[in-house]
C-alpha cells in the first residue's frame, strides 16, 4: 500500500482520540482553558453524562474575534509566549483540545474580550467551521459540546452509563477544584443537585476549608497540615490521621505545580510514610501539592497529561516521605483514634423510657408480689436487699488505689485497673483512657528497635543451645537468602540441614521469644516482598514482626507499677497513637461525653 497524506478531518480525529477519552476529558481540558484564562468563577453543566450535552462557563479574560478563529485551529495556543516547552505554566499549551472536541461533536463557542465592542461566537460540526458572527455575553467565555462522538459513532458504544460518565466528570471538576480553592466552582445536571465550591481565602486555610468542601468535615477534623522544602522543591497539603483511612487509594489527590496527576512515585512515597501507621490493606487519605520550577519536570510525558517526570525524582520523594512523616510524629496524639466519638456512638443505653408513659411499676426495681405458693415470702427487707444483687462481676477487674501525684494530669493519666487482662484503664483529670496493652508495648519496641538500628546496631543475644526451626525448603531458602538482613536486627541465622534452620543469637531487647513463631511470621512477609522494595522497607518489616513476638501479651497480669510505666514510655515514644500494624493503641473518653451517656448532660 503506498504512502499517502492523511486527510486534515481524519488527522483530527487521530488526535482527537488522545484527547478526548470520554466526556469527563472534555470537562477537563475545557476547565483548564477556563482556569488559564485567570477565570475567579466557573459553571459546568452537563447532560446525559456528558454525551448529549457539556456547558463551561467562565469570567476570564475572553478572546478577540482574531484569536477566537485561531482557537480551532490545531497547533493554535496562547499558553506559549516562545518555542520553550520547558517552560509551560500554564494547564494545557498543546492547542489540540478545541479541534480535537470540534472534529467529533457540536461544538460552539461565545466569548469577550474586554477590548473588544460585543462578543463573537463560532460554531464546529464534525470539523467543519462556521463564519464568526457577533453575539450576546457581558465577559467571559461560554464553550457548548453537543452531540459527542456523533461524528464518530463508534466510540459511543465504549461509552458507560449516564451516571457513571457523570460521576467521572464530577470526579475531574473536584480534583481541579482543590487544585484552585481561589476559584469559585458550580457543577449542575440532571444527573445531581448543583454543587458550588466558593472561593476561598488564599494561604494554608483557605486550602484547608476547599478541602473540607470536597472531602468532607471528617477529613477537616482528621487533617494534619504537611509542609516541607528543599533546592526549590515545595510540598504542601493535608494528610489525615491514620484514623481516617479508606480501603483503596481514590483517596489520595496529587497536584504538580497546580495540575492534577496520578503519578507512581509520588504514590510509593506515600505508602513508605504511612507504612509504620497503617495496615497493608488500608490507605491513607491526603492531597499533596507539589510546586517546583517548570523545568525541573516534565508534564508532557501522557496525552492527558495526568504523568509527570521529575528530573530530580529522589529529592521530590525525600521530601514527601520525610514532610508526611514529620506532620504524623508531630501530630503524634492526633494520629491515634484517640477521639471518643466513634467509641460513644457504640454505647447502647440497656433501657431508654419513652417520655409520658414510663410507669415506676414496670421498673425492675419494684418488688415483685408476694407468693402465695405455701412457702414463706421474705422479709421486705431481704427483698430490697435483693434489688441491689447484681451477681458475679462479668470481666477479671482489679479496683487500685487512688492516682499518686498528679499522674492524673499526665496525657495518658494513671493507671487504676487491669480489664480481661488485656486493657488497661487509666484516669486523666477530664475523662479516662482504656489502653491496649499488646498494640502500646509493640509500638515502644518497634521504635526501641528502629533507634537501636540508626545508633549503633542492635544488642544480640547469644542463646546457650541453638534453637532448631523445622520449615519446608522453600521457606528455609526464603529466610537463608535474607540472613544478613535479619542478622542486622540481631537474629543469627543458618542453614542445619534440608529443611530446618538453627537460631544462634536473637535481639537482647526481645528477651525470651519464641523464636519459631518469629521465623514463620518473618517468611510469610517476605513471600510478598520484591527486588524491587527498597532495604529500608524491607529493614521497617522485619523490625515490626519482631516488635509484634517481642512485646506485652494479650492475657498477661500487670502490676499497677507495671501499668504506670507502661503509660510513662507510651508519652516518651513517637507515634505512639497506633502500633506498626496500624491498629489504635488507645481510645480516649471524655467525661463530657460519658455524662452524655448517663444523662448528666
Amino acid at each position: 500500500m503506498p504512502v499517502r497524506q492523511l486527510p486534515e478531518q481524519v488527522v483530527n480525529r487521530i488526535a482527537a482520540g488522545e484527547v478526548v477519552e470520554r466526556p469527563a476529558s472534555v470537562v477537563k481540558e475545557l476547565v483548564e482553558n477556563a482556569i488559564d484564562a485567570g477565570a475567579s468563577r466557573i459553571d459546568v453543566f452537563t447532560d446525559g453524562g456528558g454525551r448529549r450535552r457539556i456547558g463551561i462557563t467562565d469570567d476570564g479574560s475572553g478572546m478577540s474575534a482574531k484569536d477566537l478563529a485561531l482557537a480551532v485551529e490545531r497547533h493554535a495556543t496562547s499558553k506559549l509566549d516562545d518555542e520553550d516547552l520547558l517552560q509551560i505554566r500554564t494547564l494545557g499549551f498543546r492547542g489540540e483540545a478545541l479541534p480535537s472536541i470540534g472534529s467529533v461533536a457540536r461544538l460552539s463557542i461565545t466569548t469577550r474580550h474586554a477590548g473588544e465592542p460585543h462578543a463573537w461566537a463560532l460554531n464546529v460540526e464534525g470539523g467543519q467551521k462556521s463564519e464568526i458572527m457577533p453575539a450576546a455575553l457581558a465577559h467571559g467565555t461560554r464553550v457548548e459540546v453537543n452531540d459527542l462522538f456523533y461524528a464518530t459513532p463508534a466510540r459511543l458504544k465504549f461509552l458507560k452509563t449516564d451516571r457513571t460518565e457523570a460521576e467521572a466528570i464530577r470526579e475531574v471538576v473536584r480534583r481541579l477544584a482543590m487544585a484552585r480553592p481561589d476559584i469559585a466552582f458550580t457543577l449542575a445536571g440532571e444527573e445531581r443537585a448543583p454543587v458550588t465550591w466558593a472561593a476561598a481565602l488564599p494561604g494554608a486555610a483557605g486550602r484547608l476549608t476547599r478541602l473540607g468542601d470536597i472531602l468532607g468535615a471528617e477529613f477537616r477534623s482528621h487533617a494534619i497540615e504537611v509542609h516541607s522544602e528543599r533546592d526549590g522543591v515545595v510540598v504542601a497539603g493535608y494528610a489525615a490521621a491514620p484514623a481516617l483511612t479508606k480501603a483503596n487509594a481514590l483517596g489520595q489527590y496529587l497536584f504538580v505545580n497546580g495540575r492534577p496527576v496520578r503519578d507512581k512515585l509520588i504514590l510509593g512515597a506515600v505508602r513508605a510514610a504511612y507504612s509504620d501507621y497503617l495496615p497493608r490493606d488500608r490507605h491513607p487519605v491526603l492531597a499533596l501539592f507539589v510546586t517546583l520550577d517548570p523545568r525541573e519536570v516534565d508534564a508532557n510525558v501522557h496525552p492527558a497529561k495526568t504523568e509527570v517526570r521529575f528530573r530530580n525524582a529522589g529529592l521530590v520523594r525525600a521530601l514527601i516521605v520525610h514532610g508526611l512523616k514529620e506532620a504524623l510524629a508531630r501530630e503524634g496524639r492526633r494520629t491515634a483514634a484517640n477521639s471518643g466519638s466513634a467509641a460513644i456512638s457504640s454505647f447502647r443505653p440497656a433501657f431508654t423510657p419513652r417520655p409520658g408513659n414510663w410507669d415506676w411499676r414496670s421498673s425492675p426495681s419494684f418488688p415483685s408480689a408476694p407468693s402465695f405458693d405455701g412457702a414463706a415470702a421474705p422479709a421486705f427487707a431481704e427483698r430490697a436487699q435483693a434489688t441491689f444483687d447484681v451477681g458475679a462481676p462479668t470481666a477479671d477487674v482489679r479496683f487500685e488505689s487512688e492516682p499518686v501525684g498528679d499522674l492524673v494530669d499526665r496525657p495518658l493519666g494513671a493507671a487504676r485497673t487491669q480489664i480481661h487482662e488485656t486493657y488497661i484503664v487509666s484516669q486523666t483529670r477530664d475523662g479516662l483512657i482504656i489502653v491496649d496493652q499488646h498494640a502500646a508495648h509493640e509500638r515502644i519496641v518497634y521504635e526501641r528497635l528502629k533507634a537501636s538500628l540508626a545508633r549503633n546496631g542492635v544488642q544480640r543475644q547469644i542463646l546457650l543451645i541453638p534453637e532448631i526451626v523445622e520449615m519446608d525448603e522453600a521457606t528455609v531458602e526464603r529466610l537463608l537468602a535474607r540472613a544478613d538482613e535479619l542478622g542486622s536486627f540481631g537474629l543469627a541465622i543458618e542453614s542445619f540441614g534440608p529443611g530446618a534452620v538453627a537460631v544462634r543469637e536473637t535481639p537482647s531487647l526481645l528477651g525470651k521469644t519464641n523464636a519459631g513463631g518469629l521465623l514463620r511470621d518473618l517468611a510469610e512477609h517476605m513471600a510478598e516482598w520484591d527486588e524491587a522494595l527498597p532495604l529500608e522497607r524491607r529493614l521497617m518489616h522485619v523490625a515490626a514482626t519482631m516488635a509484634c513476638h517481642g512485646s506485652v501479651r494479650a492475657g498477661r497480669r500487670l502490676k499497677p507499677e507495671e501499668m504506670n510505666a507502661l503509660l510513662r514510655e507510651m508519652e516518651e515514644t513517637p507515634n505512639s497513637g497506633q502500633c506498626n500494624h496500624g491498629r489504635p493503641t488507645y481510645v480516649e473518653l471524655k467525661l463530657a461525653d460519658v455524662e452524655k451517656l448517663f444523662g448528666r448532660r
